[in-house]
């Protein structure tokens, strides 16, 4: 992988010595990925540190765009690219939509319509259409380390087919997330 200022990192580094939770997106274009990812960005670092985890975002486009994307999801956690999309390959990540599973991530807040009017904007005000990765890549979620064990392993079938990041902060044994923006009521 490669981070934000173009250094070349061995993936299992990222996992070799703690536990990380690595979260593969679609594109830094896609809306879904945008919106699961400011979600993501919402995971205190104190949970993280208490439970000896990373979190990752691995995207598939040149560097140059991890820094303009954290920028715009306000995201503060590891995030590298795999440009050639070599990991995501070894991993078996799906290309293409899945099958007509009908599937709604509870991370993304727009319609379908909006979201892909808006990744369309981003991508025609970018740099010469730059479409920052393949746009038929899926993602997926994967809980690895210490070491080669392997926790957990999801493959995204479409766009919205998002391991909610509560489940996957559980499964990592990190403290869950209130993503709602609802003021909690408690009852005395």
């Amino acid at each position: 992988v490669v981070d934000a200022d173009g250094r070349r990192i061995p993936f299992g580094a990222l996992y070799r010595r703690q536990k990380a939770v690595v979260v593969f997106v679609r594109n830094f274009l896609c809306y879904t990925c945008k919106e699961y990812v400011e979600d993501l960005a919402k995971v205190p670092r104190s949970y993280l540190q208490e439970a000896n985890v990373r979190l990752i975002v691995i995207g598939q486009s040149s560097y140059h765009h991890i820094k303009p994307f954290c920028s715009l999801t306000g995201y503060t956690h590891e995030m590298y690219v795999d440009p050639q999309r070599e990991i995501y390959k070894i991993l078996g990540m799906k290309r293409g939509e899945g099958n007509g599973t009908s599937v709604k991530s509870p991370h993304v807040k727009s319609s379908m319509l909006l979201g892909s009017i808006r990744s369309m904007w981003r991508a025609m005000t970018g740099p010469a259409f730059d479409f920052q990765g393949d746009p038929a890549q899926q993602g997926g979620t994967l809980i690895l380390g210490p070491g080669n064990q392997a926790h957990f392993l999801h493959h995204d079938r479409n766009r919205m087919d998002h391991v909610p990041i509560n489940s996957v902060l559980q499964l990592a044994g990190v403290k869950t997330v209130n993503f709602t923006n609802r003021p909690q009521i408690i009852d005395i």
